[in-house]
């Protein structure tokens, strides 16, 4: 088999520990506190590494002889995880990190019938007329928030994105204006995200050590005291809303709420809590990082926003926002920026259940299946020159679902991915109609870990001045 650099691959160690007809893939030898300081502290750094000297697949191996990480990024190795029956997986047990955050009914936990029924049931919403008729409450957020940026005074753009992106989560998914309630939700929900992403507490998710409850003055219990005020605003606006017989109401926990399974049963609370909670943890902190990584690659390459703003200045004034929505070129650059650094460095871990054979490797019941979006989306033999960014290259093919999968693949692709795009797409439509965002510091930006993503230094800052308009060409309005 040949690895990246069209090498011959060295054969794999025997498993002495395994029954002779399994093999695996060669990898690193490092010890696993080392390796694990390089997985948090640089986390592109670390597959890019594994990649040059391993190749397409390789094994990081665990001190359980029955519990090794196995990386995939070959279009036909994704292509036989992704479409393999599922019952030869199991996923949510390998999300099952997240539980104290999400809770044990949300969908990323779920697996078989119970996570095609839950996905099934939250699925309609963010597609089709419904999701387009979010698209006004987006563009007004975009504003309210834009129009408090001093003119010429430096900005954390990140924060400006989280502040666009949580807000839209609390208005479109919660169903919540502004008032006393949005305001307490909005803040508590910032408050825990922007702590547990933190680089100390990022490490939380991977060393369970760190996950110990000394009251509310330690980091843990911090989390747990914010976690559990959230816990009793989300019930109290359930009780609320079920004591409501508004049947006209269009945000998601409204059809949610109205949805129900084959069975005729209605979500339980404790169920529309957890995929709440799923909703917005899965789609405020990756949208506002797609967002901030978006602004620093337009600023970066001047050519970039120029053919942006030539494509903004030809849809007239208060265009209809699903024509925003179709811009080529926006939605190339859109693209382009979930290819170079995709928000989740991989797809969701897949450990095996039954034995199983992908691109000739035999994979015993209990290894992990990693399928690396970061290392697909920088395969040279499909994307030349892939640490440029250049979003030409998506207005000139198209790539399939295993080549091109920010978002996943298989059936647990992201069900909010139809939503991001448009969110991504109006916002920075919004924006670049009346600003130009420049970076302060103009050396090249390099990816952090933050929480489970990767992300820009959250403290990298812009300036924002008035757009300059040609003569007679109207703007977005």
């Amino acid at each position: 088999m040949k690895t990246r650099n069209n090498k011959i691959q060295k054969p794999s160690i025997p498993q002495t520990s395994m029954t002779a007809t399994y093999n695996l893939p060669d990898g690193p030898q490092m010890p696993r506190w080392l390796r694990m300081i390089k997985f948090i502290g640089q986390p592109i750094k670390y597959v890019d590494d594994f990649a040059k000297i391993y190749g397409d697949t390789f094994t990081i191996r665990s001190s359980r002889s029955d519990n090794h990480l196995v990386y995939f990024s070959q279009p036909q190795a994704l292509e036989q995880i992704f479409t393999a029956d599922s019952s030869h997986f199991e996923v949510g047990g390998g999300n099952i990190g997240l539980k104290f955050l999400l809770g044990d009914r949300s969908l990323m936990l779920a697996d078989g019938d119970r996570h095609q029924r839950q996905r099934q049931l939250l699925a309609p919403p963010f597609h089709g007329e419904r999701m387009r008729g979010y698209g006004e409450d987006i563009e007004k957020i975009t504003r309210q928030v834009s129009n408090q940026w001093q003119i010429g005074k430096p900005f954390k753009i990140r924060e400006s994105m989280q502040e666009i992106t949580l807000r839209v989560i609390v208005r479109v998914v919660f169903g919540l204006n502004e008032g006393e309630l949005f305001e307490e939700l909005r803040r508590s929900l910032s408050d825990l995200l922007d702590f547990i992403s933190s680089p100390v507490m990022s490490s939380a998710f991977f060393f369970r050590f760190i996950q110990k409850d000394f009251g509310a003055w330690s980091p843990w219990g911090r989390i747990l005291q914010q976690r559990q005020k959230i816990d009793q605003l989300i019930y109290a606006l359930l009780r609320e809303r079920r004591a409501q017989s508004d049947e006209n109401r269009q945000d998601i926990l409204s059809l949610m709420m109205a949805a129900r399974y084959d069975d005729g049963q209605r979500m339980s609370d404790e169920e529309l809590h957890d995929e709440l909670m799923t909703l917005l943890v899965a789609g405020h902190e990756t949208t506002a990082s797609a967002l901030t990584w978006a602004f620093y690659w337009i600023d970066h390459l001047p050519e970039v926003r120029e053919k942006l703003l030539q494509e903004l200045n030809t849809i007239g004034v208060n265009p209809d926002l699903s024509s925003v929505a179709k811009l080529p070129y926006l939605t190339a650059v859109c693209q382009e920026t979930l290819r170079i650094y995709p928000i989740a460095m991989t797809a969701f871990v897949r450990v095996v259940k039954t034995p199983i054979k992908i691109m000739g490797y035999e994979l015993p019941q209990g290894t992990a299946i990693v399928p690396s979006i970061y290392l697909a989306h920088h395969r040279e033999e499909v994307y030349p020159q892939s640490k440029q960014f250049k979003p030409e290259r998506f207005l000139e093919r198209q790539y399939s679902p295993y080549e091109y999968l920010p978002f996943g693949g298989g059936n647990r692709r992201c069900i909010g991915m139809a939503f991001a795009q448009y969110e991504m797409k109006i916002v920075l439509a919004t924006i670049l109609s009346e600003f130009q965002v420049s970076l302060v510091n103009k050396r090249p930006v390099r990816p952090v870990r933050r929480g489970l993503t990767i992300a820009t230094p959250a403290g990298m800052r812009m300036v924002a001045t008035p757009q300059v308009k040609p003569a007679n060409t109207p703007a977005l309005i």
